[in-house]
C-alpha cells in the first residue's frame, strides 16, 4: 500500500486558513497537516468545479480528484506561486481533463448539452432564474471563459493558455456568454 493514501473527510465550516508550515508539512507527507489544508480551501475548490461543470454532483466528485491529486503532487510544490494560486491552476486542470473525458464517452459537443439544459420558452415568465442558473446554462466553453475570466479574474492570454485557445477566441466566447446570459436573466 502506498504510504501516501488519503483519506478526507468532509470539510468543517469552521475550517482554519492553513499556513505555508502546514503546506509544507503535508508536502512530507503529514495527513493531519493536509486535512488542515483540506479544510481550508475545500469550499473554494468546489465552488470552482461547479462553475466550471454546471452539475453539483460531478463537482463533488471532481473536488474529491483535485485533493487527490493535490496530494499527488504536493512534494513538487516548490513555492513559486501562492499556495492558493497552485490549488487553482491545479484544479483548473482537472476540470478540463474531467470534461474532455465526459466529452469523449459522451460523444456529444459542448452546444449540444447546453441546449439540453437551456430553459424553455414554455416557462411562465414569473419564474426567477438566478445567475448560478443561468450560468450552468451556457454552453461549456463559454461558461468557462466566463468563470475564468469574470469571476476568477484571468486574462484572455492566461485563459487562452489554459484551455488551448487564442485570446480571440477567450473573447468571442466571453462575449457570447455574456449575451446569452443577458437573454436569459432578462426574460
Amino acid at each position: 500500500m502506498n504510504d501516501r493514501t488519503l483519506h478526507i473527510s468532509a470539510p468543517s465550516p469552521a475550517s482554519n486558513t492553513p499556513d505555508g508550515d502546514d503546506v509544507a508539512a503535508a508536502a512530507g507527507g503529514d495527513r493531519r497537516a493536509f486535512e488542515r489544508v483540506y479544510r481550508a480551501h475545500a469550499d473554494r475548490v468546489y465552488s470552482l468545479c461547479v462553475r466550471m461543470l454546471g452539475d453539483r454532483v460531478l463537482a463533488e466528485e471532481v473536488t474529491q480528484d483535485v485533493f487527490v491529486r493535490v496530494w499527488e503532487k504536493l512534494p513538487g510544490f516548490r513555492g513559486d506561486a501562492a499556495f492558493a494560486t497552485w490549488l487553482h491552476r491545479v484544479t483548473v486542470n482537472v476540470v478540463l481533463t474531467r470534461r474532455k473525458t465526459l466529452g469523449i464517452r459522451d460523444h456529444r459537443t459542448a452546444d449540444d448539452e447546453a441546449l439540453d439544459q437551456a430553459p424553455s420558452r414554455g416557462e411562465s415568465v414569473g419564474d426567477r432564474l438566478d445567475l448560478e442558473g443561468a450560468i450552468a446554462g451556457l454552453p461549456k466553453g463559454a461558461r468557462t471563459v466566463f468563470v475564468l475570466h469574470d469571476v476568477e479574474g484571468f486574462t484572455h492570454e492566461e485563459i487562452g493558455a489554459q484551455l488551448g485557445i487564442s485570446p480571440g477566441g477567450s473573447k468571442a466566447q466571453l462575449h457570447r456568454a455574456r449575451m446569452l446570459l443577458r437573454a436569459a436573466l432578462t426574460r
